[in-house]
């Protein structure tokens, strides 16, 4: 049956699985924009493709070297739910 202790766990993996993905996709690109904000400070340029354009490589670069470990991530994550759902209903 589920207990909330179970329904807690859960809760509390799922939403490090969700931290997880989201720091890999994002925390790169946050990196080139602030290296890129300091280098548009530092020579007051001021053009926007500058600071939009290499944060949206860094982006798709994270998705193409981690996307396939992410995904093994969150399939694991399923079928770890699916292998407890007949406990989870009771």
């Amino acid at each position: 049956m589920l207990t909330s202790d179970i329904a807690v766990d859960l809760i509390s993996h799922c939403m490090r699985l969700v931290m997880v993905m989201v720091a890999v996709l994002v925390v790169p690109g946050m990196i080139v924009g602030l290296l890129v904000g300091l280098f548009q400070a530092a020579t007051q340029i001021n053009e926007q493709t500058l600071s939009f354009l290499p944060r949206l490589m860094m982006t798709l670069l994270a998705i193409a070297l981690a996307g396939h470990w992410l995904a093994g991530l969150l399939m694991d994550f399923c079928v770890q739910v699916f292998r407890q759902a007949p406990t989870l209903v009771g």
